[in-house]
């Protein structure tokens, strides 16, 4: 999911908390955070307040950001029970909410699809 990650225009790869956290960011916002030695895999993402419950409700998979804001973030065990096209979703959505609140010249130069996000 690191890779998925990085294809999101502008991303980068950090670990303010050291090695074993990968930390996705954009414009110096994180977006998704990826523990490197998880087993099973996880994957924390921003989430929309009302998804992040409907999607808490769905999968067992999915529950509040661990060490994050709950309301807002979502941490989802890469288990297999969440389908990979969900989990791509889920990223993109997480990118898109962090693009959306950057300044517009921020999203201009990002390109494409992000200088629209954010009206």
């Amino acid at each position: 999911m690191l890779a998925a990650c990085l294809g999101e225009p502008g991303a980068v790869e950090d670990y303010p908390f050291g090695d074993g956290v990968a930390v996705c960011k954009v414009a110096g916002k994180m977006f998704a955070l990826i523990p490197l030695d998880g087993d099973p895999e996880s994957i924390s993402l921003k989430c929309d307040p009302d998804r992040a419950a409907w999607l808490r409700r769905r999968y067992p998979a999915i529950t509040g950001g661990y060490h994050l804001n709950k309301r807002h973030w979502n941490t989802v065990v890469l288990d297999g029970s969440v389908p990979d096209d969900e989990v791509l979703d889920l990223i993109d959505h997480s990118y898109e909410l962090v693009v959306a609140r950057l300044p517009k010249a921020t999203r201009t130069a990002l390109g494409g699809q992000a200088a629209r996000l954010g009206g």
